[in-house]
């Protein structure tokens, strides 16, 4: 049995971690630590758990085996290399960290103290996703050479656990980038997990397009991300992440091969559509996609509890996550400069 702890008791902490470690037969929860203590309280209570008056308490309770990190994102790494230090195996939500070297630190923590560290880039689950790289990879459309990928909705203010536009994903200092971090690591380290290729340059444009702050000002990160991506492979697209679709959910990712066409969560009916050159078309029905209307297992707590029973590397390590962070923060970088940027490859 693994003991968890939940450090940052939001919404992303109360619809997926929460309850799918309930749902696990190899977990159980044993604390709760929130900035907000009430929240904590009553989630411990609901739970049978402890609530904890800090998060470094929560760390020093032997009883805790593991941790999910689900605070601002501001606080990511210094949370998690404080409970990996502490001797805790560490499923942190994304974005990974701030900063690129945080995330690095993070990856040096987890090796230096012999812990488990995994990100909680759920995309690479989804059963679309894995069926669709099945394919790619038997060479189902051939060589890919161009794609795109999408992830929007209406923004994070109808769905935080403090809706409205004092949300703190519109908080610059806790939240530090916007649409960019929220859903377009998504997309960017899905690209890399479809393809087996790494991003190599970016050209981007990460800008505040529509949503407002209480004062009726700006908010103080992107709601809209427009990123071009070369990779090591030869193949380029687009990736574009937003807050501002209005209407249905956007999830769905496109790519361009020499032998066809493959859309995955593109067609309404059909989760994988493949047209060929010669016009013959092949659907497939997978699990449709969460969304955050519709939230079903992720499968990231299973995996990350298997891993922690069977003492096995996690296939979502924070390590293979780098490059994509790498390339998020050279998006960022290439907003800001008006260029392109080249991404350093891994170490």
């Amino acid at each position: 049995m693994i003991n968890v702890g939940i450090i940052g008791c939001g919404k992303i902490a109360q619809v997926r971690h929460i309850p799918e470690y309930e749902a696990n037969e190899n977990a159980r929860i044993c604390g709760f630590y929130d900035i907000n203590q009430e929240r904590a309280g009553e989630l411990a209570q609901k739970y049978q758990a402890k609530a904890y008056a800090s998060y470094e308490e929560l760390l020093a309770d032997d009883r805790i085996d593991a941790v999910s990190v689900c605070a601002a994102n501001s606080v990511h790494a210094s949370i998690t290399i404080a409970a990996l230090k502490a001797g805790k195996h560490v499923l942190c939500e994304k974005p990974m960290a701030a900063v690129l070297a945080d995330c690095e630190a993070m990856v040096k923590a987890a090796k230096d103290n012999d812990r488990i560290l995994m990100i909680d880039q759920n995309q690479r689950l989804a059963k679309a996703h894995r069926e669709a790289k099945r394919m790619i990879d038997e060479g189902e459309i051939g060589d890919i050479l161009t794609f795109r990928t999408t992830f929007g909705h209406g923004g994070p203010e109808t769905w935080s656990i403090d809706p409205g536009k004092s949300t703190w994903f519109f908080d610059k200092d806790k939240a530090v980038m916007g649409a960019m971090a929220d859903l377009g690591i998504h997309k960017t380290d899905l690209i890399q997990f479809l393809t087996s290729q790494k991003i190599v340059e970016v050209t981007a444009k990460l800008t505040t397009l529509h949503k407002k702050d209480e004062a009726g000002e700006p908010i103080g990160v992107d709601d809209n991300a427009f990123c071009i991506y070369r990779l090591s492979g030869g193949a380029a697209g687009t990736m574009t992440a937003s807050w501002t679709h209005y209407g249905t959910e956007d999830n769905s990712t496109v790519l361009y091969g020499t032998k066809g066409i493959m859309k995955i969560y593109d067609d309404p009916v059909h989760t994988i559509v493949v047209t060929k050159k010669n016009g013959t078309r092949k659907e497939y029905d997978v699990e449709a996609i969460q969304t955050n209307d519709n939230q079903t297992s992720s499968g990231i707590i299973d995996l990350f509890i298997d891993c922690l029973e069977k003492k096995s590397a996690p296939e979502i390590s924070g390590e293979s996550v780098l490059q994509a962070m790498r390339a998020v923060f050279g998006s960022v970088e290439s907003s800001q400069k008006g260029c392109s940027v080249t991404v350093n490859q891994e170490d």
